[in-house]
């Protein structure tokens, strides 16, 4: 898959997302075999928890493709009714006869022709299933029906421990059914007389004086069917639903098995081992206009919308994870980047530095993608001079870094001209030292391209804290990923994590993601107290104009490419004006 399978955090070798701890010294005179104790238990505890992982993860995929389970179901249940409609119709009556042997007042002589009926009856199921009964039931009824026909449509049976015969005859209409069985009945009756007159079956072990009464007669006449025996429509629709769950849920493994998009925060980390550092939930009113959410106003960073709660509350806790990632060390020049193209790294990139303004901490969002820069638009500022005019020495940082908002924490860096040669500027040392002196007050944002189309991102990765990777729910797929975060590792880029992007509120994956909130924790929020940061010592806005330059930089605009802005850069029409950046 890739090489991120069995790397941590970062590229680090070793298992995704823990940390190895040194084994704890056994205190004095606790006893070996207590620890070995401990250590099965622990193991247990890992298995149960396994089991309860996938049995999880089992359903999440039926839950994932419930619509389509339920449309197999209907459809197996239309079959099984389909096929009950043109199934021929199969009416059945039922008639039985009993064997008898004469009354007797005698206690001791009825026990003995009760016996001895009982054991006649094998030799008359002989007789009911035999040529001769079928010929008299085609002579009586008058049927065009050969007896073998006959035959296969009747059964005799006897029930265990009586001296009864039943009958169940089976024809093409109720009244069919019922006179075939009665017939049938007859038809043994008469048989059986006859046989009995005269002596052709076996009545060598018959007691004495019960040999000449023994006799057949009607029990229960057939009555008229009222409805079809075959087909059972109910038992074909009851199994056209189960069948079609079958097929339903076996669709449903085998779709999830070769469906190659990341759905979840577990396909990540298993396939590549790489932390999940975020999950942004799904939300509408993200428009080409308007890629903010409104949890922040221009004044204070903390008015919002009901609607927007949920990402609000996921770009916080990607706020924590990125502040504890590294106490001691935390990433202060951070690449936010993604597989490919439409994946919302832009858009990820401009709210996640409104929350961390919102903290407190000062800001600089970078545009670094020269090739189809975002960020102005985002933030619906000027996008005039910017990254590259610094870069080339025609601009010095003061002039191309615009505010946003009135607190003055939040600074945006616009791409500027968009050179010819991006790969270039991005990964020369003019790139490295405007950087380290962003860095030196305010944690440094920069959107990059995407991974796998250039080499932009990757470079500047390089020469950076790290980066961070976007993945968008049910577009992403783990092939991308894998690819993407191969081009970092080819130059030891290092990845801080993976941002999962268009999360689904509702379905398989929102009370997975916690995104349904409930009861006082989804009460309005009517401050966001920004935390003091640890301001360093250096101010940006606070020197003078010689000590706030960046370092002489190195000309590698290509000659001839520099003068006026891209059109795709002002906009259509080539015009642009600075949009107020009070966005109430």
């Amino acid at each position: 898959m890739s090489d991120y399978t069995n790397r941590g955090l970062g590229g680090r070798s070793g298992p995704a997302r823990r940390s190895i701890r040194a084994p704890r010294r056994r205190a004095a005179g606790t006893p070996a075999r207590q620890r070995v104790c401990v250590t099965i238990s622990r193991r247990s505890t890992i298995a149960a928890k396994g089991e309860l992982v996938d049995l999880s993860g089992y359903l999440r995929v039926l839950r994932a493709h419930w619509i389509a389970i339920v449309v197999f179901m209907l459809v197996g249940g239309l079959a099984g009714y389909g096929w009950s409609l043109i199934q021929p119709r199969v009416y059945t009556a039922d008639a039985s006869g009993i064997i008898t042997t004469g009354v007797s007042t005698d206690l001791g002589s009825a026990l003995v022709g009760d016996n001895y009926a009982k054991s006649r009856v094998k030799s008359y199921l002989n007789v009911a299933k035999s040529r001769s009964v079928a010929a008299y039931a085609v002579d009586k009824l008058g049927l065009q029906s050969s007896p073998e026909d006959l035959i296969s449509r009747v059964t005799v049976s006897n029930p265990i421990d009586t001296a009864v015969l039943a009958v169940s005859a089976q024809s093409s209409t109720p009244e069919g059914a019922r006179d075939l069985a009665e017939t049938w009945i007859a038809g043994m009756v008469q048989q059986v007389t006859d046989l009995e007159n005269s002596g052709t079956l076996d009545t060598t072990t018959a007691p004495a004086g019960t040999a000449s009464i023994v006799k057949l007669q009607t029990l229960d006449s057939a009555v008229l069917p009222a409805s079809p025996s075959s087909p059972n429509t109910r038992l074909a629709i009851a199994l056209g639903f189960l069948f079609g769950a079958i097929g339903g849920i076996g669709y449903a493994f085998v779709r999830n098995t070769l469906d190659r998009r990341i759905r979840s925060v577990e396909n990540v980390e298993k396939a590549f081992g790489l932390a999940v550092v975020g999950t942004i939930p799904f939300d509408r009113n993200f428009t080409d206009a308007n890629r903010l959410v409104d949890h922040i106003s221009s004044s204070n960073y903390s008015v919002r919308r009901t609607d927007d709660d949920a990402v609000a509350e996921a770009l916080r806790e990607l706020r924590t994870n990125l502040q504890f990632m590294d106490v001691d060390n935390p990433p202060r020049i951070i690449v936010v980047t993604s597989s490919l193209p439409g994946d919302g790294k832009s858009t990820i990139t401009a709210n996640l530095a409104t929350t961390i303004a919102a903290s407190g901490q000062r800001v600089v969002v970078v545009d670094g993608d020269l090739r189809r820069p975002t960020v102005a638009k985002s933030f619906n500022l000027l996008p005039g001079v910017g990254l590259t005019d610094v870069l080339v020495g025609r601009a010095e940082i003061e002039d191309v870094l615009q505010p946003w908002g009135d607190s003055g924490r939040l600074m945006v860096m616009g791409a500027g001209v968009v050179p010819p040669n991006p790969s270039e500027l991005l990964g020369s040392r003019a790139m490295q030292t405007l950087l380290n002196h962003l860095a030196r007050d305010s944690i440094v944002l920069i959107d990059a391209p995407p991974l796998i189309p250039v080499t932009d991102a990757a470079i500047l990765t390089a020469c950076t804290d790290g980066a961070l990777v976007v993945a968008s729910v049910g577009k992403t797929t783990t092939d991308a990923l894998g690819k993407a975060l191969n081009n970092l590792e080819r130059v030891n880029g290092r990845a801080l994590g993976v941002i999962l992007n268009r999360v689904p509120r509702r379905g398989s994956g929102s009370t997975y993601y916690g995104y349904q909130y409930k009861g006082d924790y989804n009460a309005r929020v009517e401050d966001d107290v920004p935390v003091s940061p640890i301001e360093p010592s250096v101010d940006l806005r606070s020197e003078n104009a010689h000590a706030r330059r960046a370092a002489p930089v190195e000309r590698v605009l290509a000659p001839g490419a520099g003068g006026t802005p891209d059109d795709t850069a002002n906009g259509a029409d080539g015009t642009s004006t600075r949009a107020t950046t009070d966005r109430r």
